[in-house]
Order: structure tokens, then C-alpha cells, then sequence
């Protein structure tokens, strides 16, 4: 595979969504998830790293290098296997091999093997043991821009479970749960030393951006309602250690709302402006 990454990155990504639940509390019976004190809504960096391994796995499954570890009903000691199977080792109850070589040798073959432990990384302490590995790419919660409105809609189905329930019904209430409209802002990382260690490279790179910009183009359901990224801000600097703070160039980054006497139903609703004439000297700015 191609060289590792050796610049540093953090990235903006501004997504939307109408009509839809972008991510369900299953600690609130479902409802779109938000902060309680300020009333923003939430979209926890699980529920967007499960969409870039959805993307990874369609753009690229199948290929070498590019398998998704956590995915649908997969056992994580299958996977774990893989490892000592290809080197011919018999794994040892929740044990390390004890030849350091080997040891790393099995932790090499996940991150080389799995797309997503190479970028997120990953604890496989399990009872067939790999080890563990800190990833290079890390995202924080995504928040809506105002705050949103958890909206409950009562639907109907043409239709009964059973028998019994065709002799006292015809149709049967549900409900679901929709933001009107949310736009959310999520900030990310990338360490070039920590890439180093899983070996994440410039096309993993190029492969993370090209999630980003599409995932939810992939990603349909009724329950999600119309969902799309609407801008990518990629701030890569010079250095493995970096040319300027994070927080300072998230900062350069700024979304106002145009007319504050009414909700937001729309990303034309909002105005995004990114300070380029700003950006720290080390430091190249790449909007998509």
C-alpha cells in the first residue's frame, strides 16, 4: 500500500437534514438526540463513522485492505482469527502472542486488513487477542447550528399484525420521530502520527474525504429523511505536528443564521463564511 500520511489535518463538515431523525436516542424512545440544556441537537461521531464504513464497504469492498471490521452482525473473535490464521499462529485465551514479533505481526495484519481500524482504530482485547490501536481520524459530535424541534408524527398502516387483531381493526397507529429541519456542524482530526502507526495513507485520506462529501447519498430510509452534506472545510498543515491550533482554525470557520425572526427550514436559511485571508502561515485550506 501507498506511503503514510505525514501532514496534519482537522476538517469542518457542515450536513443537514429535513424531515428526518439524523440520529435516534434509543434512551429517549428514539427521539432525535439533543443537549438538554441548550436544546441543540446531537449526532454522535458513532452514527457518522458508521456511515463512512458504509461508504468504504460499497466504494471498495471487496478490495484488498479496504474490509470494514465493525459491521452488521459480524463476531469480533472471527475476525481476530483472520490474523493468526494468516500467519499460522494458534491464538492463546485472551493473550497476546509472547513472541513480540508475533504479537505485532497480528496487530500489522488487522490495520492493514480493516479499513476502519487503520483509520479509527480499535480495542481488540477479546478472547482471541490482537491487541489495540489508537487511530489517526477522530470526529467529535456533530451539533445543529440553533436549536431543534423534536417533533412526534402519528402514522397509519393499512394493515394488522394478526388474526386477532383483523376482528377488532383495519389499521394499525405508529409514529415517528423528525426534525423539521437541522443544519449541524461536526469537527474532525487527522494525526500523522498516529497514522504512522496504523499505516492510514494518502488514499485512505483521499477515500475519507470522498465519504464524507457522499455517505448519506447512500444512506437513505424513511426514518432519515432528506439528509446531505453540504460543505467540507480541509485545513492541512505542513508539519506531523502541526502549524497552528486546532480550535483556531475551526474558529475560521463561522455559520450565521440570515433572518432570525424565523426557524431555519432550508441551507439557504443560513450563511457560512470561511475567513481564508486568515488561515495561519503552514497551513493550506481546501474547501469542497
Amino acid at each position: 500500500m501507498a506511503e503514510a500520511i505525514k501532514n496534519r489535518y482537522e476538517f469542518v463538515l457542515l450536513f443537514d437534514v429535513e424531515n428526518g431523525n439524523p440520529n435516534g436516542d434509543p434512551d429517549a424512545g428514539n427521539m432525535p438526540r439533543i443537549d438538554a440544556e441548550t436544546g441543540l441537537g446531537l449526532v454522535t461521531d458513532v452514527c457518522l463513522k458508521r456511515k463512512i464504513r458504509n461508504y468504504v464497504d460499497i466504494a471498495r469492498g471487496g478490495n484488498e485492505g479496504y474490509d470494514i471490521y465493525v459491521r452488521e452482525g459480524a463476531v469480533l473473535n472471527v475476525q481476530h482469527k483472520k490474523a493468526y490464521e494468516h500467519y499460522e499462529l494458534k491464538p492463546e485465551s485472551k493473550k497476546l502472542p509472547k513472541n513480540e514479533a508475533d504479537a505485532k505481526k497480528v496487530t500489522d495484519f488487522m490495520c492493514h486488513h480493516f479499513y476502519d481500524i487503520r483509520s479509527f482504530g480499535a480495542v481488540m482485547t477479546t478472547e482471541v487477542n490482537c491487541g489495540q490501536v489508537r487511530g489517526p481520524v477522530q470526529i467529535n459530535f456533530a451539533r445543529s447550528m440553533d436549536p431543534i424541534i423534536q417533533q412526534e408524527i402519528t402514522i397509519t398502516r393499512m394493515a394488522v399484525t394478526s388474526e386477532k387483531d383483523a376482528e377488532k381493526k383495519d389499521r394499525e397507529m405508529g409514529r415517528k420521530h423528525i426534525v423539521p429541519y437541522g443544519l449541524y456542524r461536526a469537527e474532525g482530526f487527522v494525526s500523522a502520527n498516529l497514522a504512522q502507526k496504523t499505516g492510514f495513507t494518502t488514499d485512505d485520506l483521499e477515500l475519507l474525504w470522498e465519504a464524507l462529501i457522499n455517505m448519506f447519498d447512500h444512506d437513505r430510509s424513511a426514518a432519515r429523511g432528506k439528509m446531505a452534506a453540504r460543505k467540507l472545510v480541509i485545513f492541512e498543515h505542513e508539519t506531523a505536528l502541526g502549524n497552528a491550533p486546532a480550535h483556531k482554525l475551526f474558529e475560521l470557520v463561522t455559520v450565521a443564521k440570515k433572518d432570525l425572526t424565523r426557524p431555519a427550514r432550508a441551507y439557504s436559511d443560513y450563511e457560512v463564511t470561511v475567513n481564508a485571508a486568515a488561515v495561519p502561515a503552514g497551513v493550506k485550506l481546501t474547501e469542497k
